[in-house]
């Protein structure tokens, strides 16, 4: 067999040797024939478009990336950890084994993560007290030796390693962790001249160059280059997810690492990719710069981060919620309900008001309020636009601390096509008269699968607790308020809806 293969190598090598003398040999024919003529020496006037065409190739060659790298690859640093593998509760290692999750498209480079070590794998028992290693990358910010990685690679690590460009190796410590942007701050201690690198001040443009340097695979010192795909992504990853997406190939171990912009400032941090296959496709997402910037700065000056807390449940309004409530864009946060005691209560925000803008900016839906509270001080003073039963107003108040345990809720708001029927398509009664279901509002008793209520997830056992804005106890108020909702030419009602997990808001559509 393998003598075979040799042969078949040699044979092919044979065979392919002469066509490329050939072609060489035709372009070095062509070569001399330009080279020797002179001025007018053709007919046909060679010299008057060789040049010109010479010029458009010329042009049409990219910029080379190599003075930025060398620039900028000294600060990149390979990040290796280790973690007992007995910790079951660590998060790294449950959510970063490779046999986890495996069908999801977004492939998390915290699920992808390249661990070496013993047990979980080919079917073998695990066994305890033994350790499990991975790689990541990450980069220096500043010439002390503060650096920055993802969450994933570095949280609940027993030892930190990093290695320099220049192969040093150094021990780290964690100085402080952010999960909700997968973040991370370590430090080197030792020296005062570590290379670095800036954080971009402003978002790249769609279309820019990207760089992207790190330690795939194991490669330490891995440049790959693409360009700005797409920005403000929402991948499912948390509730402020904001990545920018990019299409230099970044893999496994590139987590951590940066991503520069033409000028060597980082312009996002490698956090995911979309893999339906494990490996790169082109579609890459960072933590952009604003975000790291702002998180990297709390975790060094108290090694967590706080975010201001509204306290309001919130989901996007949709073109059918702002036609019911009269509002002319299909913009802002609309409030499903406000937490007891929460600063949002305290200031008289109620369910179905919409939040509008923060200090004049405007919200452009639910996620985008999330992020821009999450991003203001607690105790910090805000002004809120809210649009309230029909008129708009301006509510002043403290934002409060978001505790560690409470996420901030933002529901997708997808909805299904209009059914275009003129019913709701529901058996109600009034909620005293159902065992268990309070005395506020009408039950869900019966569901139409192919009603309009249907459609917009309303099942059975739901409490509708309000019809337009106001409160119903009986079948008769819920006609009466669907009535005069067509009557003012609304093509959907809004309705209160109350399960066990959350109350929401649902805007049906009216025939």
């Amino acid at each position: 067999m393998n003598d075979r293969v040799n042969s078949d190598t040699t044979t092919s090598r044979t065979i392919l040797k002469p066509r490329r003398l050939a072609l060489l040999g035709t372009v070095a024919a062509l070569g001399v024939a330009v080279l020797a003529a002179s001025p007018g020496a053709s007919p046909f006037g060679i010299n008057s478009f060789v040049a010109p065409a010479q010029a458009a190739e010329s042009a049409a060659t990219p910029p080379g990336f190599g003075d930025l790298v060398s620039k900028v690859k000294p600060a990149v640093i390979s990040v290796r950890v280790k973690i007992d593998q007995d910790n079951e509760k660590s998060a790294m290692f449950q959510q970063n084994r490779m046999d986890s999750d495996e069908n999801s498209p977004f492939d998390q480079f915290s699920r992808q993560f390249g661990f070496r070590g013993p047990g979980g794998t080919n079917g073998m028992p695990r066994q305890r007290h033994q350790t499990i290693t991975g790689e990541g990358s990450g980069f220096f910010i500043s010439a002390d030796g503060f650096a920055v990685t993802n969450n994933h690679v570095v949280d609940h690590a027993e030892s930190v390693q990093v290695t320099m460009d220049d192969g040093s190796v150094y021990t780290a410590k964690v100085v402080g962790t952010d999960p909700k942007t997968d973040l991370a701050l370590i430090k080197v201690d030792g020296k005062k001249d570590f290379p670095f690198v800036k954080f971009a001040d402003q978002k790249p443009r769609i279309g820019d160059w990207v760089v992207a340097v790190g330690n795939p695979f194991g490669l330490g010192g891995t440049v790959t280059a693409g360009i700005v795909s797409a920005s403000g992504r929402d991948i499912g990853n948390g509730p402020y997810d904001d990545f920018i997406q990019i299409d230099a190939p970044i893999n496994k171990g590139n987590s951590g690492g940066p991503a520069f912009d033409m000028n060597g400032n980082v312009i996002g941090v490698n956090t995911a990719i979309y893999s339906p296959s494990g490996g790169s496709v082109g579609i890459g997402f960072d933590i952009p710069a604003t975000t790291a910037k702002l998180v990297v700065a709390q975790l060094k000056d108290k090694g967590a981060v706080t975010r201001g807390w509204l306290g309001v449940q919130v989901q996007p309004v949709t073109a059918e919620i702002a036609d019911s409530l009269g509002l002319k864009e299909a913009r802002g946060a609309i409030v499903d309900n406000p937490q007891d005691g929460s600063p949002a209560a305290k200031a008289g925000i109620e369910a179905g008001d919409v939040i509008t803008a923060v200090n004049g900016t405007a919200v452009k839906d639910s996620r985008d309020l999330a992020r821009t509270i999450a991003t203001l001080a607690p105790g910090s003073s805000v002004k809120l636009d809210v649009f309230h039963k029909g008129d708009s107003k301006t509510v002043t108040l403290a934002l409060g601390e978001l505790p560690n345990e409470r996420q901030a809720k933002a529901d997708d708001g997808k909805m299904q096509p209009n059914a275009g029927t003129p019913r709701l398509g529901l058996a109600l009664a009034p909620a005293g008269d159902v065992q268990g279901a309070g005395e506020k509002g009408v039950v869900v008793t019966e569901v139409d699968p192919q009603g309009p209520a249907a459609q917009r997830g309303i099942q059975t056992g739901d409490i509708i607790l309000n019809v337009g804005g106001k409160p119903v106890a009986n079948v008769g108020e819920v006609r009466s308020e669907l009535a005069q909702a067509k009557s003012s030419g609304k093509n959907s009602v809004l309705l209160q809806v109350k399960n066990a997990e959350a109350t929401r808001f649902v805007a049906v559509p009216l025939a």
